[in-house]
């Protein structure tokens, strides 16, 4: 089935960055013929749109399409077009929504339309049989995903953590669209020990009974369960990463960014950015101020503000060369995920002395 979407008369353009790394080939008005038209080379091209919705959910699956595939490059192309911002090649080819993806043979013109599922394994099986190469795949890590049945629920929910938990169905499409995204998800959230990332097969003997009790009737229903509580409120936003990460950083207090970083709020405390805003150039007066507020925080970054506060009262340049050296660490790399948090909690910390507040995107 198809998720096309009309084209709507008016639309945010907000394009994702492309991975210098990514095995799908961008095509543009420049180089479409050559690449897809008069190469011999067969081609499964999507062309999709920034703000649409089922085009990003689509994402991160039609990048692992064309890794999968990367080894025979010469035989086939996975690619997409921006067919917003180059509509001429959208209606050359008839596409009335997005996405939409289409099977050209490399000789002519004429595309096919592709109707099958918009899964990693459908989308495999469509380049198979038209070509008879197979997929490879590269060996994986270990999921962050951790699956729930019966028993392990009971362990889990209701305790100190804040879950977000996919119920799903092997059989089930829209499960297999949401895998690699929740996968992402979980990895993300993987430094965040009062987090976690969850997923019942709502079909497995193991596990039917929970589904039941939480009265699961469609796949993938999403619920989130707070910490302490074993009330779920159902999830009912869009199913990209942002979204995902957006609402639990609403729900759960974290200050998680796409791609599992830190966002520039990360590692700073409101009650002490305030002392911080209140004794700007002056900050030996309000040093006894940021050691009070710190003693009623449990926090633990709060005694690194009232450390801030004292170091720049001894030096006034501490803050600067502080944070440049920081910095710096963070753009060697070859750091461990909770080292970079540290990292980057502090920076975060040390703007706030200087004015410096970069601005908290997903």
């Amino acid at each position: 089935m198809l998720f096309n979407l009309i084209l709507p008369a008016l639309a945010l353009l907000t394009p994702s960055p492309v991975s210098a790394s990514s095995s799908v080939i961008d095509l543009i008005p420049a180089n479409f013929d050559s690449v897809v038209l008069k190469s011999g080379k067969p081609a499964l091209v999507e062309f999709f749109a920034p703000w649409c919705g089922h085009c990003k959910s689509l994402a991160p699956i039609y990048e692992e399409l064309a890794s999968t595939f990367a080894y025979a490059s010469d035989k086939v192309t996975v690619g997409k077009v921006d067919a917003d911002d180059h509509k001429e090649l959208g209606r050359r080819f008839g596409v009335q929504g997005f996405p939409t993806l289409k099977w050209f043979d490399g000789k002519s013109d004429k595309p096919e339309d592709y109707s099958g599922g918009r899964d990693l394994e459908s989308l495999s099986k469509w380049i198979t049989d038209k070509t008879g190469l197979k997929p490879k795949v590269k060996g994986k890590m270990p999921s962050s995903v951790v699956m729930l049945d019966d028993n392990s629920w009971k362990e889990k929910v209701g305790k100190g953590q804040d879950v977000l938990v996919a119920f799903t169905a092997p059989w089930c499409g829209h499960c297999k669209s949401l895998a690699p995204i929740w996968e992402t998800l979980a990895n993300d959230f993987s430094t965040e020990p009062t987090v976690l990332i969850a997923k019942v097969d709502a079909e497995a003997p193991s596990s039917k009974r929970t589904a039941e009790d939480q009265g699961v009737k469609s796949y993938p229903t999403i619920k989130y369960f707070p910490k302490g509580s074993t009330e779920a409120q159902p999830y009912e936003g869009g199913r990209t990463e942002k979204d995902f990460i957006a609402f639990l950083n609403e729900k759960a207090g974290t200050h998680r960014a796409i791609g599992g970083g830190l966002d520039a709020t990360g590692g700073t405390i409101e009650a002490l950015d305030t002392i911080v805003q209140k004794f700007s150039g002056a900050y030996g007066e309000g040093l006894e101020e940021a050691k009070k507020a710190a003693q009623g925080l449990k926090d633990k970054y709060a005694s690194y503000y009232v450390k801030v506060f004292e170091k720049v009262n001894a030096n006034k340049g501490y803050v600067e060369k502080e944070l440049k050296r920081l910095e710096g660490m963070l753009k060697k790399g070859n750091l461990a995920p909770e080292k970079v948090d540290d990292l980057t909690s502090r920076s975060n910390i040390l703007r706030r002395f200087i004015g410096k507040d970069e601005k908290s995107e997903l």
